[in-house]
């Protein structure tokens, strides 16, 4: 996965995710779902800009 999706794929997750915890809240086994989901892309992320 180039850098370019990942940004489009963690700016998706972030939104979802707050859209989410606004209609719940931040303790919504959804929006931890999808929270873990968005530390794992940000955690490709960086591997992936220390590379270069």
């Amino acid at each position: 996965m180039g850098r370019a999706e990942l940004l489009k794929q963690i700016e998706e997750h972030r939104s979802r995710m707050v859209e989410m915890a606004l209609q719940s809240s931040f303790a919504n086994e959804k929006v931890v779902e999808i929270s873990s989901k968005l530390d794992r892309l940000l955690n490709t992320f960086n591997q992936k800009t220390e590379e270069l």
